[in-house]
């Protein structure tokens, strides 16, 4: 009976643990976010406008400021905010240094998958 109380109390703790560890929705685009605003040498185009990680990062700050409650989960902020513009609908990308451009909806998808394979999650 001992044995089995410990157990459960070890299984409780280890269930605590990897729940205490695991990143809210909130710290997951504040973690997308940030991988955008600290790509080495990277630009952010945006309607055809290139910006930097910075500025890339105040921009997305802003549209997830304006979209509020509407954000519930990182993918939400993917989809509604990071992929493309509000405006003219056209996609964001990232231009790395060394010249390869991809989506910025692709980027941020590998990048959320990481930052969750980081904290034991899946998608």
């Amino acid at each position: 009976m001992l044995r089995l109380a410990l157990l459960s109390l070890l299984s409780m703790a280890i269930a605590t643990f990897a729940f205490a560890s695991s990143l809210t929705e909130e710290q997951k685009i504040d973690a997308l976010i940030h991988s955008i605003e600290v790509l080495p040498d990277a630009q952010f185009i945006r309607n055809g406008s290139a910006h930097d990680g910075k500025a890339a990062a105040e921009h997305l700050q802003k549209k997830r400021r304006y979209a509020g409650d509407r954000i519930k989960t990182a993918i939400d902020f993917i989809v509604c905010c990071a992929s493309r513009s509000s405006v003219t609908g056209k996609p964001y990308q990232i231009r790395f240094a060394d010249g390869k451009t991809v989506d910025a909806e692709e980027f941020l998808r590998a990048e959320l998958k990481r930052i969750e394979a980081s904290q034991g999650e899946t998608r």
